[in-house]
């Protein structure tokens, strides 16, 4: 692992690292955070999943997470969304290859050499933060916007016991509907629909539900409404009578202005279930 950046942040530090990971076949890059407590012993961790087009550096500096995670001695992690390098397939639209892996294990060419981010995300990356850092691995929380509110909503459902919450913010819903999701699904997936329909939130949550609270945040004039889908997800924890929060909220697009405006409210609900552990 090779450290790329630590700096001083809100009493605790930011670093940015590297590894080389054998999921993805190449070198990857994450961020941390961890609150001034770390330097006394492991601290609960949140996950940050960031969506189509971002790396690890977006929520990073954007998401003004790090002061509430201050607040409640919580470690955050950031990793990035896609496998990265000169090697590494890629697709000319925004929504494919790099900077969309979709959390999924691709088993379709040519993704499948380096695209295994679910492997990458659920157990390669805590593994190593686990070892390198001071991170309590019982007390583990997981978030996310648009793409990466999916990733952290079909993890949080097909890890049962891994994490303590979930929360999101615009996520992806419902994407064996929606053309965020068909097309991603179908390339790095093929057309198994029983595979893919592990990686949608809404057949999740209708299936089998989250052991523990959810939290939802959506914004009523986002622009991508059509494609997210949000009346599927909250449709679906109604019928489950899941332990959740499904809050649209007026005014809000689907910018980081929104997701930085209710970030306190998200790591406070997680500090809250992490702390009764």
């Amino acid at each position: 692992m090779k450290t790329i950046s630590e700096n001083a942040c809100f009493g605790g530090t930011q670093g940015v690292y590297s590894h080389a990971s054998a999921a993805c076949s190449c070198e990857m890059t994450f961020g941390l955070f961890l609150p001034e407590e770390a330097r006394d012993g492991p601290v609960p961790v949140l996950w940050y999943l960031s969506g189509l087009t971002c790396t690890h550096e977006n929520a990073m500096t954007k998401a003004g997470a790090q002061a509430w995670a201050a607040e409640h001695g919580i470690a955050l992690v950031f990793p990035d969304t896609s496998p990265r390098g000169d090697d590494v397939a890629d697709d000319e639209a925004y929504d494919l290859g790099k900077g969309a892996g979709f959390y999924v294990n691709a088993t379709q060419e040519p993704w499948a050499p380096h695209f295994q981010m679910w492997d990458y995300v659920a157990e390669e990356l805590p593994a190593l933060i686990g070892k390198e850092f001071a991170i309590d691995l019982e007390r583990q929380g997981i978030t996310g916007h648009s793409m990466g509110g999916h990733g952290a909503l079909t993890l949080a459902m097909n890890l049962p016991g891994r994490f303590a919450s979930v929360s999101a913010f615009a996520p992806i819903t419902n994407p064996t509907a929606s053309d965020w999701g068909r097309k991603q699904l179908s390339a790095y997936l093929g057309g198994d629909e029983s595979t893919s329909a592990r990686h949608d939130a809404t057949l999740m949550m209708q299936n089998t539900g989250f052991d523990g609270p959810v939290l939802i945040d959506q914004g009523a004039a986002d622009q991508f409404l059509d494609l997210l889908k949000p009346e599927a997800l909250s449709a679906a924890m109604a019928k489950k009578r899941q332990h959740g929060t499904f809050r649209m909220q007026p005014g809000y697009d689907h910018s980081y202005f929104f997701v930085s405006t209710f970030m306190e409210d998200h790591v406070a609900f997680h500090a809250d279930a992490l702390y009764a552990r």
